[in-house]
């Protein structure tokens, strides 16, 4: 027997029956909470075990563990979508929708992926929450942030970004201005600035490797515009805020 052949046979017998799916407004009104960054809402849901609950959810697997992974990355590839379309830079939903999925691999036991699901979505929810804003974004404008998070590597000037778009440099600097509030190149610095903390917190690159991976042009011009933005030195926000505690010693004896 062939699929299509099984799946009639399930239609017609008594076990289609015992599955009533929730009504999809519950759903949607989820989803929505996290597209409009409602974390209030978002954190109830949460609270409330709804993503474990069973009752009105199809059944995708009989191991529980593995049903709830694909539930949960069905419920990942809604919130991205909601996400892209309610403003957040759809390159920047996307990887962050890889980030989470890809975590499913290490997790065996169903609470493990209940809270893995509740950080996803206050993730999502929060990233929202700071990203939405009063005036609707014009497409050019939604595109260049989109450019900029994927070219944050590179060097990015406003002339790029209007050749990119097909329109002309001072007007898509009077355009960033006017929605964005601030210009392409500070915008461009201030995004930088987000991935050198990271970097600064979380790896040990030296800040010659920061500069060189973020484009500078010399490690004294990173400094400087570390400086200018921030307000303290690289040196000095690393010793501040630094979450690796290399052993060398340890190391040192492995090796």
């Amino acid at each position: 027997m062939n699929y299509k052949d099984e799946w009639k046979l399930f239609a017609a017998s008594d076990n289609a029956d015992e599955i009533e799916h929730r009504p999809l407004t519950e759903e949607f009104l989820f989803y929505q909470a996290v597209a409009n960054g409602d974390i209030e809402a978002v954190r109830k849901n949460c609270e409330q075990e709804r993503f474990t609950q069973k009752e009105g959810v199809g059944k995708l697997s009989r191991n529980p563990v593995t049903n709830l992974k694909y539930h949960f990355v069905i419920t990942t590839a809604l919130v991205t979508r909601m996400c892209g379309q309610n403003g957040m830079e759809l390159e920047q939903a996307f990887r962050l929708s890889d980030f989470y999925i890809q975590k499913l691999d290490d997790l065996h036991t169903v609470q493990e992926v209940q809270n893995l699901h509740d950080e996803m979505v206050i993730d999502y929810t929060e990233k929202m929450r700071r990203s939405i804003q009063k005036d609707i974004t014009s497409k050019h404008i939604a595109a260049c942030k989109d450019y900029i998070y994927c070219h944050i590597k590179e060097r990015i000037t406003v002339e790029q970004l209007a050749l990119e778009y097909g329109v002309s440099s001072s007007y898509l600097s009077r355009l960033f201005k006017k929605e964005v509030g601030i210009s392409v190149s500070s915008y461009v610095r201030n995004k930088k600035m987000e991935v050198a903390k990271d970097l600064l917190k979380f790896s040990d690159y030296s800040m010659i490797e920061i500069a060189n991976h973020l484009s500078f042009s010399s490690q004294s011009h990173f400094i400087q515009q570390f400086k200018e933005t921030v307000g303290i030195t690289p040196k000095k926000y690393r010793d501040t805020h630094h979450t690796l505690n290399w052993d060398k010693n340890v190391i040192s004896e492995e090796t």
